[in-house]
């Protein structure tokens, strides 16, 4: 082979580069841009919080920031002869100033922290926090905004039609890569800030190649004749409207399935991978299909007539969307995989047909902008503009107050609003005003509400971050609710929810002042204020969720414990940040692990803030839902804890089998729990005769519920991965649970009642008595014999039945520890049942009752009764 064949296979070789290095660069370019966003927007929530401020401002700031650049550079790059250097300098400034971001994100985050203060009013908390993150990420968002119109330009001399449709659709598809890399693998691997390194190194290799590949200097673009009579200000017009038009569908259309899905990290993943795939492909469709289409004005008016249909058939596939979720689940039989698959599923009903109709039209009025002599950059900066202005119009004024039918059967009417007057007379104009008219008439609002057979809803509330729905059931059971999925307590679990407020405050040797970290239905809070001596501040981040409280406390009505009962609207992570006030004791609510954005609750970072939100000796519970947790997921919240708070120890809401509820517990100092002053607290109490009535009747039944002491905790916790604000593992790790439950609660509580242990000395005063220390290992011992028992009894309305079943089991558990109570009550009520059928046999279990726990009067009393009915006469067996 002669050097003329080298030199020519080397040329065709290096054309071939050339040709698809734009696409592998717009690939990389997009890919970083969607995983910068994931990991800011990540980042901004564990300062700013989950308020809808902050949610917004995020996203505001970065869409602003992306419109500006295009807005303002774009010109630039537009009548420049080198956009090399554009384009290699927007890729090395997005890079340098996000490498800069992971150095000064957490001091800038403290001082805007500080800036926002206590409780800042509405509107200036929303301008400081958009403020705070558009400048920020000005920087890099500004850059993003200029890289593909730069792009453009360095490839616009290659072709008589300047088309973007190629290139924006190859973006929007690394775009979707950057979404399913950094949620699926990059952050729960290796973390937030590797995560945006991995970005970085792809933003300074796209500069890199920009500068080997492309010359330096490019020929100025040529025009297409046939489009230049097209109207600035009409293409304009619909460059923004689509923007804005196309977002409000994706904030109502994520909201509505937020109602059906399991909202974890990987539902939003899913939704938005989706939305730009489908753009991804109407690009394609227009590069391939529509570009050369004679009839290029009247193009645009058929896209939105199709882009307003598709957005209809999509709607009546959300109508549809609880019954498919249902029938999908069945079908994976409840796989890990199936799950996923499920929530893919439909998504893609939900966003397919449209968002394949937004980027072929964007690609279209791309075309007709340069055509009229509106550079790319300009028509990108007013898409972009016009839609981050839609996520806080359609997400705080249009959903809360007409709801999601509604909005986007506005959206419908925005895009044929859209359309020229000459196409008003067309087939698929009609076709799609006369649907939307019919579904604006006959269909019903589209909400999702689960009502039990015999049930009925008591009050729904539409808010800017979540639906709350309060239902009863045929029983008279209140459940609240949010987004129809996640239960927030009911009217049933009272005597639990109570629990969870006294045990910690029975922990502490005086408090008098507590903060609850969540609200839910208001039962423990309120529980603490009935506490005369006691004043009680709840944060609670959702304002429906403390509006529909009220239907199971009355705590904020009037009276003096309204007075001591204090409630905020706010994010928790935030406020114990930015508090100006220290509490004895600190109650954090069992937050759904697997719920977006519930993680960060569980983290290092956030458990070392409530510790610092604690006076000298205070005491600080955190309440984990075993019966959504893998004990894998559980490992690593311990183990955060831990290092937060060495001294922790574990602690039992509840002896629960279907909703077992765990406490971690840190104390301010090193100081063990004195009994003496326990026994005092509960025994001459002014509320003594109410902690009875939750069992908290004695020390015993305080002490009794803890599982671990410190070094119990250290041993089970070893090696787990640490939750940190860098790396969420909870938050990646616990959807599996949500998404398929691969045991029974009951037997996960067995299995962690196994791997635990306490030493009486780890958590007791020296002064305490052996005697003391040795009936408690007796307690403990009962307890975890009468957890066991009760995994293989099976319910019945008989009482001989019962019997047959719990009656040695929980004798043997009475005769391990004669301070065990909750063996003894339900012994105790069955032989009341008994006695209606049965003396005999109610007399002799009674006598039992009576010898294994003398100091109790309850079965002498029954017996008693028993004995003075029956009148001497020998009792007969029925």
């Amino acid at each position: 082979m002669g050097i003329s064949s080298w030199v020519q296979r080397l040329s065709s070789a290096a054309e071939y580069a050339q040709r698809k290095a734009p696409l592998v660069m717009m690939l990389a370019s997009g890919f970083a841009g969607l995983g910068y966003e994931m990991v800011w927007t990540a980042q901004s929530s564990l300062w700013l919080g989950h308020e809808s401020a902050g949610v917004l401002a995020v996203l505001a700031a970065f869409f602003g920031g992306l419109a500006l650049g295009g807005w303002v550079l774009g010109e630039r790059i537009e009548h420049s002869s080198r956009p090399l250097r554009w384009y290699a300098g927007c890729e090395l400034m997005i890079g340098a100033w996000s490498l800069l971001l992971l150095r000064v994100a957490a001091p800038y985050s403290a001082w805007v922290l500080r800036s926002i203060g206590f409780r800042p009013p509405a509107l200036v908390h929303c301008l400081l926090v958009f403020g705070a993150c558009f400048c920020l990420f000005l920087p890099a968002t500004v850059a993003m905004g200029a890289t593909l119109p730069a792009m453009e330009r360095l490839t616009s001399s290659r072709s008589d039609a300047r088309s973007i449709a190629r290139l924006y659709g190859v973006n929007t598809l690394g775009g979707v890569l950057g979404v399913l890399a950094s949620v699926f693998w990059l952050v729960p691997e290796f973390g937030l800030a590797v995560t945006a390194e991995v970005c970085v190194a792809l933003n300074l290799a796209c500069s890199a190649m920009a500068l080997v590949v492309f010359p330096k200097t490019v020929q100025a673009p040529q025009r297409l004749p046939a489009l230049q009579r097209a109207s600035r200000r009409g293409v304009l017009l619909r460059l923004a409207g689509s923007g804005f038009l196309g977002i409000g569908y994706e904030v109502l259309v994520v909201r509505v399935l937020s109602q059906v899905t399991e909202d974890t990290v990987y539902t939003f993943a899913l939704l938005l991978a989706v939305y730009l795939i489908g753009t991804a492909v109407g690009a394609a469709v227009y590069q391939r299909w529509l570009a050369t289409r004679s009839q290029v004005d009247l193009l645009g008016d058929r896209l939105l007539a199709a882009l307003s249909l598709a957005c209809l058939s999509s709607m009546l596939s959300l109508y549809g969307a609880d019954r498919l979720r249902a029938w999908a689940d069945e079908a994976w039989g409840g796989e890990y995989a199936g799950a996923i698959a499920t929530e893919a599923l439909l998504a893609l009903l939900a966003f397919g047909p449209p968002t394949i109709a937004m980027g072929a039209l964007f690609s279209h009025l791309s075309r007709l902008a340069n055509a009229a002599g509106i550079s790319f950059g300009r028509a990108l900066g007013v898409n972009t503009l016009a839609a981050a202005a839609a996520p806080a119009l359609f997400g705080v004024v249009v959903l809360p107050r007409v709801g999601a039918k509604w909005g986007l059967l506005a959206i419908v009417v925005g895009y044929l609003a859209l359309v020229t007057r000459r196409s008003w007379s067309t087939r698929l104009f009609w076709l799609s005003g006369v649907a939307c008219l019919t579904l604006a008439w006959f269909a019903p609002a589209l909400t999702f509400i689960d009502v039990p057979e015999g049930g009925r809803v008591l009050s729904y509330r539409e808010g800017v971050m979540a639906a709350v729905t309060v239902v009863e059931d045929a029983l008279g059971v209140a459940r609240l609710r949010i987004n129809n999925r996640q239960q927030e307590g009911s009217s049933a679990t009272r005597r639990v929810d109570a629990r969870q407020a006294w045990l910690p405050l029975l922990l502490h040797p005086e408090p008098r002042q507590a903060l609850f970290l969540g609200l839910g239905t208001g039962v423990t809070s309120a529980s603490a204020a009935d506490d005369p001596t006691l004043d009680v501040d709840v944060v609670e981040l959702l304002p429906e969720v403390i509006a529909a409280s009220s239907r199971f406390t009355a705590v904020t009505a009037a009276g003096a414990a309204a007075a001591r009962f204090h409630v905020l609207a706010a994010d928790a992570r935030r406020y114990v940040r930015v508090a100006d006030r220290k509490y004895d004791v600190i109650v954090s609510d069992n937050f759904h692990p697997a719920r977006s954005g519930s993680g960060a609750l569980y983290t290092v970072e956030h458990f070392q803030a409530v510790r610092a939100r604690l006076r000298a000796h205070g005491l600080f519970c955190q309440w984990l839902p075993l019966h959504q947790l893998d004990l894998g997921t559980l490992r690593s919240i311990v183990r955060s804890f831990t290092i937060a708070s060495p001294r922790a120890f574990a602690i039992l809401a509840n002896n629960s089998l279907e909703t077992p509820v765990l406490g971690l517990v840190a104390r301010g100092d090193d100081r063990g729990v004195d009994v003496g002053s326990l026994r005092e607290r509960v025994a001459h109490s002014p509320l003594a005769v109410k902690l009875a009535e939750l069992g908290l009747e004695d020390e015993f039944s305080v002490l009794g519920g803890i599982v671990a002491g410190p070094r119990g905790l250290a041993r089970f916790a070893a090696n787990a991965p640490v939750n940190t604000d860098d790396h969420p593992v909870v938050t990646y790790a616990a959807p599996r649970m949500t998404y398929a439950p691969d045991s029974l609660p009951r037997d996960r509580l067995i299995d962690l009642l196994h791997e635990l242990s306490c030493d009486p000395a780890e958590l007791l005063e020296s002064t305490t008595e052996p005697a003391f220390s040795a009936r408690l290992i007796a307690y403990w011992a009962a307890r975890d014999h009468f957890i066991e028992t009760g995994r293989d009894v099976h319910a019945s309305s008989r009482v001989e039945e019962m019997l047959a079943q719990v009656r040695e089991p929980l004798l043997a558990v009475l005769r391990m520890s004669p301070d065990f109570r909750p063996a003894y009550d339900p012994l105790l009520a069955m032989s009341g049942a008994l006695a209606q059928t049965d003396l005999r046999a109610a007399r002799s279990l009674l006598g039992e009752l009576t010898q294994l726990q003398p100091a109790r009067l309850e079965a002498t009393r029954m017996l008693s009764s028993i004995d003075s009915q029956a009148s001497g006469s020998e009792p007969v067996r029925h």
